[in-house]
């Protein structure tokens, strides 16, 4: 297994994964459809590369760590509406 690719790939996967879980929950199918294109592009690579095993390795570990992002952070601290965010400025 060559541990590079295997860094690369759990690097991306991870930052797409962490992108689809903290996206507003309302604007989820615009993420994903954003996102697309990224995942064939990272299906392609694996399969241009033969690098299956990294590939399932990385994604696994992925999903580990976005789970226990979640289970840590995510679950106490949830994505709110953009219309709840207040920006204070100078007058307030």
């Amino acid at each position: 297994m060559d541990g590079s690719i295997f860094i690369l790939l759990l690097v991306i996967i991870s930052f797409v994964l962490f992108l689809f879980q903290r996206s507003e929950p309302k604007k989820r199918r615009i993420v994903l459809l954003i996102m697309l294109p990224l995942a064939v592009l990272l299906r392609n690579y694996v399969w241009y590369r033969d690098v299956h095993m990294e590939a399932w390795a990385a994604l696994i570990l992925a999903l580990l760590l976005n789970g226990f992002f979640w289970l840590f952070i995510g679950r106490y601290n949830p994505v709110t509406s953009s219309d709840q965010i207040k920006v204070y400025g100078l007058d307030d």
